[in-house]
Parts: C-alpha cells; structure tokens; sequence
C-alpha cells in the first residue's frame, strides 16, 4: 500500500481533522456560556466523530502511533454519547455498520500491512522515549472519555462533568510538548486552543459547584430558620397558656 502522500496534503489532512475538532468545542463553549452551565451538546459529538475519522487517517500517514492510539480508544466512547442522546437509533442501518466497522478495518488493515505497522512502533524519526511521551500524553488526554463515560453511564445521561476538564487540561499539555518536540503544528494548533476552552468550562463548573453550595447553605438556614421561628412561637403560646 503506498502511502507516499505530499507533505502538503498529510498536514491538509490534519488540520482539517482539527477544524471539526475545534467546532465541536466551540459548540460546547458558546452552549455553555449561554446557560452558565456546563452543557454536552450533541453537536460535540457529531463532530468528535468526524474529526476522530479523519485523524486516524492523519495518524497513519504520518506512522505516528501516538496519535492513533488516543482516536482507537475515544471513537467508541463517542458513539456511546451519540447513542445518550437519542442520535444513534435515528440513523440507517447502513451508516451504523460503517461508523462501528471503520475502526475495526482501520486497525486489521494496519496488522495485516506489516510494514505500515512495524514503522509505527519503529519510526526513525520518533525517539523510543519521545514515542513513549507523545503515547502517555495521548492516554491522559483520552482518559478523559473513560471518565465522562463511567460519569454518564452512571447517571444515564450524556454529561461533561468538572474532572473532565481537569484530565483535559493535563492531557492537552502533554500532547503540545510533544507536537513541540515532533514539530508538528497541527497537534501545537489543535492542543493551544483547545486549553483556553478546557479553562473557561472550569471556571464555570467550579463557579457552578459554588453556587450550588451557597444556594444549598441559604436553604438550610432559611429552614433552620423557620424551625427556630416555629419553635418560639410555640414557646410564646405556651407561655400565654
């Protein structure tokens, strides 16, 4: 299989992966600024979907293992959240069946091409111990949709909660000092704006969290209250009597 693709073309490829990438936190950020609550659009996923596609392939031309790893592991937590949200079962058939095969392709075609696949655990290019960072980076950065995906699971309902952002945050530094070290930008340009995104759905979650305790505290003085004012008046009236 020749994949002797122009340098020009291979980062066309990557950046346009980033660009859905990037849709997909703008739709999060601006849903969520709207509400002042950390929202989980369906519009995120969709476009995690597109731009995990399409990044594999990426992954591939450029023999760079790292990169696959993370899109083989979130691509079916993405799916998952489609499914939450009513998306999935609104689908043909035909599309579901290529949108849960195409993963399972992309990786027997890489074990059955052997030197595609020898090259990406032995790329030249790529130091063992760089490989082993760019890998770790990935693994933190995917982790965070194993997290949202035990989160939502477990409350049966598709959600983005605050570890997320935490995970996210870690993860994305990660992958820039390896796009740093690999001199890749479309992993330094993707990665960059993605954090002021990560930090924005923070603030608001922790100023989410405050205020849930505030308003929980002003309810349990406001009962404490009552119950002290309901306790005096039976004082008084029993006073009277």
């Amino acid at each position: 299989m020749d994949l002797n693709f122009p340098s020009w073309l291979i980062f066309a490829i990557g950046f346009l992966a980033q660009l859905f990438f990037t849709a997909r936190t703008l739709i999060q950020w601006f849903d969520s600024e709207k509400s002042k609550h950390i929202e989980s659009p369906a519009g995120y996923w969709i476009f995690s979907v597109l731009g995990s596609w399409i990044m594999f392939f990426y992954g591939v031309l450029r023999n760079d293992f790292a990169i696959i790893l993370g899109q083989i592991i979130s691509y079916y937590v993405y799916l998952w959240n489609l499914s939450a949200k009513g998306i999935w079962k609104r689908m043909a058939p035909a599309i579901r069946l290529v949108l849960v095969a195409t993963p399972v392709a992309a990786v027997i075609l890489l074990h059955n091409t052997v030197e595609l696949f020898r090259n990406l655990f032995s790329n030249s290019e790529i130091p063992a111990w760089l490989l082993l960072f760019g890998s770790a980076g990935q693994i933190i950065f995917t982790l965070r949709f194993v997290y949202q995906w035990i989160y939502s699971r477990r409350r049966k309902v598709s959600a983005l909660p605050l570890g997320f952002w935490i995970i996210s945050l870690a993860g994305s530094s990660a992958i820039i000092a390896y796009g740093i070290f690999r001199k890749d930008p479309v992993l330094i340009l993707g990665q960059s704006f993605g954090i002021v995104a990560y930090i924005r759905n923070l603030m608001i979650g922790v100023r989410e969290k405050d205020g849930a305790k505030d308003s929980s505290s002003a309810e349990k003085d406001s009962s404490s209250g009552a119950k002290d004012s309901s306790q005096r008046a039976e004082t008084i009236t029993e006073d009277r009597q």
